[in-house]
This record gives structure tokens, C-alpha cells and sequence, in this order.
């Protein structure tokens, strides 16, 4: 049966849902809509949109679980080259806040090849059970494999909340996950709290930035279970190791199916040149449209290294092709919270700021006074950055020369 239908003997021919349909999949034939259901997307505008009722959507409704089968946080212990992602630690320092208001157990998902080692670690930042599958059958980055297992696991033991990181293995396997157990997933959250609902249950509340960070959306999953969100790298407290007395305990799933991945890694190429892990990093410096070429980025990087700092980058300045897509901060690129933060020639749209405007100090070099970076930066200069760059890097550097601005071109905000 298809899933949308023009019943054609209510059908009056009027046109209206072909001027509704935003992706143009409706054309009339013979005074009839007909519906292109290769570019039909269900948005259901034409349903709605059709004053006789000649336009029927089907569609499947799941009925709501038994929630109270489900207790206890878990997360997905995401690794690599045999040890943790660093957003692991920050996803079980939020599993720890939110066990306040629950009073549960914390339990996380270790799958890989010779992964034992790390369920020590995970207990040692209190976790209490460690779900672990350990084969050398499972490959890197083999994603489609740790899903199933995932999934199996979740099945089994019915977590009420399932977390992982907002990475790019976390933004691909657990939409998987949530699909195949019909339940919902907020991603790339920046805060997580316990509310409790009307009839006393208590929810995981998960808000995350929408529309290029202009509004906070707070999403609930009042249904279905487990609750599944990811986290923003570097939004997050990390937690520190708990005392000796904490012990937890593994549990190892031997006995699961461990199916052949039908992904192949043909190789891995590390990216050319210096690349710091800027969610890692300390002091960023960021380069964007103002630079003018991509030569100037070794201005930039030269910045980067008079104060010890790693090479970022704007969604302009990478889409020009002037510098490679690691580098980028952005809604699309890199969450980042360093200490410092040092945007260059970066005007501050909606889309950098959502990635850098929870750093600690931020400072703007801009020429353009009304540039929207300033209304986030806590020092900004206002100055060509061809000049204003050099004599910062000469003070660093132990060739201080006095920079000839004046005091109306230093906003201390």
C-alpha cells in the first residue's frame, strides 16, 4: 500500500496542494493530483493543505512501552586505538549529576578488540556495571556491528537512559540504535536534568541549540524507552576517579551474535600537516574571512604558536578551501571550550558562535566595530589584524613594541 494517496473521487482538480507542496512531487493528470512518490518526503503540508479531504497519509503508530521495565543510566563507551574517546569521561560526569535525582546505577557499553583493560578505567570514574563485548571478530570503526551489539544489549538489560557523545561514530550509531528500538534521540545536547512529569515519572529533560543557536529547544521522551541522547564534546564536566571503596563489576555478553560487517575500511589516512585535537585544546586561534588569502593562515598559525595554542578556523574560511576541514569551529564543524578563545578577521555569525561562545575569555581582532564577534568577545581590538597580529606576536616574543592604537580601537568588554 503506499503510504500517501489522492483519493480520486474527492479529487476536485482545484491545484491547491500542488501550490502547498514545498518539494514540488504533485502535478495534475486528466484534473486529478497525482503524487510523485519518489520525491515525496510525507511532509503532510498537502494533507492539511487540501480543503476536501482527497489527501490520505498512512502511517505507523507505535504504541507506548511499559517504562517501567526500564531502570538505570547507561552510556556508550566510545573508543578507539584501545582507549576512551575523552567525551566518555564527560558523558559519565553527566550520568553522575543526574543520578542525583535518581538514585540508580550507571552502567556503560564497552565493545571493541582488546578492550578489557578499559573497563577498570570506566569503574574507576564510578561506574558500577561495564557491559562489555570484547572480540577480535569487531574491527574499528566497524559501526554497523557495535549498533547491533548495542542494541542487543540495551534489549537485554533496559537501561531507562541511554547516552553517548556527540561524535561523528556517535552521531551515526546511535540514530541507528534509537530507529531499530523505536525510540527517540536528541542529539549534540548541552544540557541534561531529571523533571518530573505530570503522573510523577520522572524524565530526562535534553536541550540542545536550534535554528543556528537562535532558540534552546528542550525535548522529552515521555513514551518510550530508553531515553537516548548525544553530548557536545567539551560542554560537560568531566568526572574524576571516585575513591577505592567504589567497586563495579563487568559483565561480559560472550554469548552474542557478532555479525560481518557490511562496512570495509579501504585505509585510514591521517590528515597532512599539524593538526591539535581542538576540542583538547587549551587556547585556540581562529582565522576567518578577514585573512584575505589562505597564505595568511601562517600568520594565523604563527599567533597559534606564540602562545601555545591550536589552529582553528571559520565555516568561510575552510569552504574557500583555504585551510582543511579539521581546523573548523563551528555549528558544523568543532564544539570547542578552551580558556581562551582568539578569533582573527572572524565577523561572529550564528553558526561560529554556537561552536566557541562558551570559552572562557574570548578575544576578537576585527576592523569592523559593529562585527557581531564583539558582542561575545570579553577584549576585542578593533584594527587591521595584518598589523595588530604581528606586534602581539613581537611582544610574546620578546621584541615587545608598543601598538599604536588607539583608545577608542580597545573594546574591553
Amino acid at each position: 500500500m503506499d503510504p500517501i494517496k489522492v483519493k480520486l473521487d474527492d479529487c476536485t482538480g482545484c491545484t491547491i496542494c500542488v501550490k502547498s507542496c514545498p518539494y514540488t512531487s504533485i502535478t495534475m493528470k486528466n484534473h486529478k493530483a497525482v503524487i510523485d512518490l519518489n520525491t515525496c518526503v510525507l511532509c503532510g503540508v498537502c494533507v492539511d493543505a487540501c480543503p476536501f479531504d482527497a489527501i490520505t497519509i498512512q502511517r505507523t503508530r507505535f504504541k507506548g512501552q511499559d517504562i517501567s521495565l526500564f531502570s538505570g543510566i547507561s552510556l556508550f563507551a566510545e573508543n578507539h586505538d584501545s582507549k576512551l574517546e575523552p567525551v566518555v569521561l564527560e558523558i559519565i560526569g553527566a550520568a553522575r549529576e543526574l543520578n542525583k535525582d535518581l538514585n540508580t546505577t550507571i552502567s556503560a557499553v564497552l565493545i571493541g578488540n582488546g578492550v578489557e583493560h578499559l573497563a577498570e578505567e570506566l569503574i574507576s570514574y564510578g561506574v558500577d556495571e561495564v557491559w562489555m563485548v570484547d572480540s577480535p571478530e569487531i574491527g574499528d570503526f566497524e559501526e554497523d556491528v557495535e549498533a547491533k551489539l548495542v542494541e542487543d544489549i540495551i534489549l537485554k538489560k533496559k537501561p531507562e537512559i541511554f547516552l553517548g557523545g556527540g561524535t561523528i561514530i556517535g552521531r551515526s550509531l546511535l540514530p541507528r540504535v534509537a530507529a531499530n528500538l523505536l525510540t527517540g534521540l536528541t542529539a549534540d545536547c548541552t544540557e541534561l536534568h531529571v523533571v518530573t512529569g505530570e503522573d510523577g515519572t520522572k524524565l530526562l529533560s535534553q536541550t540542545r541549540p536550534a535554528f543556528g543557536g537562535n532558540i534552546m529547544a528542550t525535548i522529552m521522551c515521555d513514551k518510550h524507552r530508553p531515553q537516548m541522547a548525544t553530548v557536545r564534546h567539551k560542554v560537560m564536566e568531566e568526572a574524576e576517579k571516585v575513591g577505592k571503596n567504589h567497586k563495579g563489576r563487568v559483565v561480559k555478553f560472550d554469548n552474542l551474535f557478532i555479525p560481518k560487517s557490511k562496512l570495509k575500511i579501504l585505509d585510514f589516512i591521517k590528515g597532512e600537516g599539524k593538526h591539535v585535537n581542538l576540542q583538547d585544546a587549551d587556547i585556540i586561534v581562529s582565522g576567518g574571512r578577514g585573512i584575505q588569502d589562505p597564505k595568511n593562515f601562517a600568520l594565523i598559525e604563527e599567533l597559534a604558536e606564540a602562545v601555545g595554542g591550536a589552529l582553528g578556523a571559520s565555516r568561510a574560511a575552510v569552504d574557500a578551501g583555504w585551510i582543511d576541514y579539521p581546523h573548523q569551529v563551528g555549528q558544523t564543524g568543532k564544539t570547542v571550550n578552551p580558556v581562551v578563545y582568539i578569533a582573527c578577521g572572524i565577523s561572529g555569525a550564528i553558526q561560529h558562535l554556537a561552536g566557541m561562545k562558551s570559552s572562557d575569555v574570548i578575544i576578537a581582532i576585527n576592523n569592523d566595530i559593529n562585527a557581531p564577534i564583539f558582542d561575545v568577545a570579553h577584549y576585542g581590538i578593533v584594527g587591521d589584524l595584518f598589523e595588530v597580529i604581528p606586534e602581539i606576536i613581537k611582544q610574546l616574543t620578546g621584541n615587545p613594541v608598543k601598538l599604536n592604537l588607539k583608545e577608542s580601537e580597545v573594546k574591553n568588554i
